[in-house]
C-alpha cells in the first residue's frame, strides 16, 4: 500500500474531522495516554510564564492534555487540516489557548515564531514527509533547555509488536475506519506506523537532531510496545 501524500493526508483529516472524536474515543487510553505524555513534559507551576507549541493538535487533545499538565502556560497550537482545526478550536477554551491553522514544516510563514518553552507533538512525526527537518525546526524554536515531548505510535522492534498492530488494525481500526467513510484515512494509519521508526530509531532521531537527555518511556495496556512517549531538551541553561 501506498501512504497518502501530504496534500491527500491532510483533505482525509478535513474529510474525517466530522467523525474523529467520536472514533478516537473508542481507543482504550487514547485520551489518558495523550496526557500522561504531556506530564511527562515536567512543567514546573503549572506552566506558569511558559509558552508551549502543539505541534499537529488535531481536534485539540493533545491541546487539552498540555493545558491540563500546564493550565498556566500560553499555549499556541497548529495542524494543516482545516477541518480538524475547526473542530479544535470550536471547543471551550480559556484565554490562553490560541490556535493557528499551518503546516509544521511552514510555520515561520503563519508568524508562529519561538521562543517557546516546550513543543508537543502526539501521533505527528510518521505523518510528515520530512521528521529530521520538522525536529531541527522545533529545536530552532525552543528556548535553551527548553523541553521536547513526542506522543507517538512506535513499535518497540519486536514481531509482537507489529503483529499486535495489524491485529487491531484489521479487526478494530479500519472497520470502524470504514463505517465512517474515511477508509484511505485508517489504512494509512495502519501501514504509516509499520513503515516509521521503531522507538530506538525514533530516540536516534531526536539525539541527531541536537536534543540532550532524551528518555524513551512506556505507556501501558494494549498500548505498550506500540505507543511512547519521548522527552528530550535543548541544549543550554533553561527550564528549571
Amino acid at each position: 500500500m501506498t501512504l497518502l501524500r501530504d496534500d491527500e493526508l491532510s483533505a482525509a483529516f478535513d474529510r474525517a474531522s466530522v467523525a474523529y472524536d467520536r472514533l478516537v474515543a473508542v481507543n482504550p487510553g487514547y485520551h489518558s495516554h495523550v496526557r500522561r505524555s504531556a506530564r511527562r513534559l515536567g512543567l514546573a507551576d503549572g506552566g506558569r510564564g511558559r509558552r508551549l507549541l502543539d505541534l499537529g493538535c488535531g481536534t485539540g487533545a493533545s491541546t487539552a492534555a498540555l493545558l491540563e499538565a500546564a493550565p498556566h502556560a500560553d499555549i499556541v497550537a497548529v495542524d494543516a487540516s482545516a477541518g480538524m482545526l475547526e473542530r479544535a478550536a470550536a471547543k471551550n477554551w480559556p484565554g490562553n489557548v490560541s490556535f493557528v491553522h499551518a503546516p509544521v514544516e511552514r510555520l515561520a510563514a503563519a508568524d508562529v515564531r519561538g521562543p517557546f518553552d516546550a513543543v508537543f507533538a502526539a501521533y505527528l512525526f510518521r505523518n510528515v514527509g520530512d521528521p529530521d527537518g520538522v525536529l531541527a525546526d522545533a529545536r530552532g524554536l525552543l528556548a535553551p533547555g527548553g523541553r521536547i515531548g513526542v506522543h507517538e505510535y512506535t513499535l518497540g522492534g519486536g514481531p509482537v509488536h507489529r503483529a499486535l498492530w495489524t491485529a487491531v488494525c484489521r479487526a478494530v481500526v479500519m472497520p470502524a475506519g470504514r463505517l465512517a467513510g474515511d477508509t484511505p484515512l485508517y489504512r494509512h494509519l495502519w501501514r504509516s506506523v509499520l513503515d516509521f521508526d521503531t522507538a530506538p530509531a525514533f530516540a536516534g532521531r531526536l539525539r541527531r537532531t541536537g536534543f540532550e537527555d532524551v528518555r524513551v518511556l512506556p505507556l501501558p495496556g494494549w498500548q505498550t510496545g506500540i505507543t511512547h512517549t519521548f522527552v528530550g531538551r535543548a541544549p543550554g541553561a533553561g527550564l528549571g
